[in-house]
């Protein structure tokens, strides 16, 4: 059973800064790809952004500039480096990874993000 255990989420002001953390508990190199989404409360899940086992990074558009995904192949973790935070990137912040070949998902708890205006 693989999981994911996001960290790293809390309070902060517009401007600030936050690092998201997820630990993953075997091999990242297990995974095809690795994301970060968010959701808002009775909004649809959104797909922040994505790291495939290659590096090769992709944003969606309105975080581009701002956030940076990463991962620690040592520590097996994804980091998301989230910068010039804005009150609309409230939301609970999920760690997601995937297996292409198998269509094999997996998901952590989520972390919440709040940014005050």
């Amino acid at each position: 059973q693989v999981q994911l255990a996001e960290s790293g989420g809390g309070l902060v002001q517009t401007g600030g800064s936050l690092r998201l953390s997820c630990a993953v508990s075997r091999t990242i190199f297990s995974f095809n790809v690795l994301h970060w989404y968010r959701q808002v409360l009775g909004k649809q899940r959104e797909l922040v952004a994505t790291i495939t086992d290659a590096g090769t990074t992709q944003y969606t558009d309105s975080v581009k500039g701002r956030f940076t995904i990463s991962r620690d192949n040592a520590q097996n973790t994804i980091h998301l480096q989230m910068n010039s935070l804005k009150p609309e990137d409230t939301a609970v912040y999920y760690c997601a990874a995937h297996i292409l070949p198998t269509h094999d998902d997996y998901w952590g708890q989520g972390t919440q993000v709040i940014v005050a205006s």
